[in-house]
């Protein structure tokens, strides 16, 4: 399986996400893309959020990310 790797910097997330606490955001992130059906991994990488995920299933993530205004 090929994997796919999403970096989003802290300072593009959009108002409402708590950077102080940047595991749960992880975790929030992680959660709605689980909730569409995406088996992903999100993480804090100390300048960035890293969210690795199926290649075959980058379109309907996405579409989740924009949904949530991240990209």
């Amino acid at each position: 399986m090929t994997t796919t790797t999403i970096r989003i910097d802290y300072s593009a997330l959009p108002e409402g996400f708590d950077l102080s606490r940047p595991d749960a955001v992880a975790e929030v992130i992680e959660q709605a893309l689980r909730e569409n059906g995406i088996p992903a991994e999100a993480s804090d990488v100390l300048s960035h959020l890293k969210i690795e995920l199926p290649t075959a299933q980058l379109g309907a993530a996405s579409r989740t990310l924009a949904e949530m205004r991240l990209i």
